[in-house]
């Protein structure tokens, strides 16, 4: 059975991209946090499993304040990973307080965890065509794989045109970023690790986690993800984010009917469906599944 990639994005209810108009990054502190229990439910859920282990992509606000959680999800032998600092998506930052916000995340997680960070994921997965400059960053800041991008056409994200599976990110002569299947030791290159999408009528449709997969019924989840492991014969890249096990949490008023279709859409089904995502397929964090050191 093939190894797949287990992600979970670790912030809370209140940060989500849907949601920044509502609730900007000054009312969190004042707000009720949930992360931290969600999060110790998603360890207990992958203990109960089988100790199954994943990458825990965490937000640098959410391990600042819970410096803790850190140290947990590292006993139990998970990858940390970075998910940036702030959660501002990056098409509304500068290079340099990207800069800062990435680098300050990765110092303050090497620092809980003990161990290097070479993992990143881009808050809304928000690396795209509008901001190359941000593998420039990344590289420069030390990550040695992203997992930002989704090869799909989104109002918030997306790159329809990136490879479906890993690859190397390099740069070439002309000092432009773009994707190859390997890559030289002498080349500025980062590997890619995209979110998993199936193939339909010519079309990249997401398939293996979030919003998706709590929209599509499990079943169609499940033909999906069987497609990448045994029609093409390639690991996929799952994500989950802990408030979305978290049916009880505070509703967020004001941010529009799309953004609150898209969070709170069947919450209360997505634990049962998860438990069973790890009783049909096998898991490990990203970079033992890709072999990242």
């Amino acid at each position: 059975m093939t190894l797949n990639a287990l992600s979970i994005d670790v912030e809370d209810y209140f940060q989500v991209s849907a949601f920044e108009r509502v609730s900007p990054p000054d009312t969190w502190d004042s707000r009720e946090w949930r992360v931290a229990a969600n999060t110790e439910r998603v360890l207990d859920i992958l203990e109960a499993a089988g100790n199954v282990r994943a990458t825990f992509f965490i937000l640098g606000w959410v391990a600042e304040r819970c410096p803790d959680l850190v140290r947990r999800i590292t006993a139990a032998g998970h990858e940390v990973a970075s998910h940036g600092f702030g959660h501002q998506r990056i098409c509304f930052l500068e290079p340099e307080a990207f800069r800062e916000d990435i680098r300050r995340s990765k110092d303050l997680l090497e620092d809980l965890c003990g161990q290097a960070v070479t993992g990143y994921r881009a808050p809304s997965y928000s690396i795209s065509e509008r901001t190359p400059w941000a593998f420039d960053e990344l590289y420069g800041a030390g990550y040695l794989y992203d997992s930002s991008i989704c090869p799909v056409k989104h109002d918030f994200y997306g790159m329809p045109h990136w490879p479906r599976f890993d690859c190397m990110a390099v740069k070439n002569t002309e000092g432009a970023w773009c994707p190859l299947p390997s890559a030289t030791p002498q080349c500025t290159a980062l590997r890619s690790i995209p979110v998993s999408t199936v193939r339909v009528g010519g079309r990249n449709i997401p398939i293996a986690g979030g919003g998706y997969f709590r929209l599509f019924p499990y079943a169609v989840t499940r033909w999906g993800l069987n497609s990448i492991n045994r029609g093409e014969e390639k690991p996929f890249v799952f994500y989950l984010h802990p408030w979305e096990l978290d049916p009880a949490q505070p509703r967020m008023h004001g941010a529009g009917w799309k953004s609150n279709f898209r969070h709170y859409l069947n919450l209360d089904r997505t634990e049962r469906r998860f438990v069973q995502l790890l009783k049909d397929f096998r898991f490990a964090p990203i970079r033992e599944v890709f072999e990242i050191n």
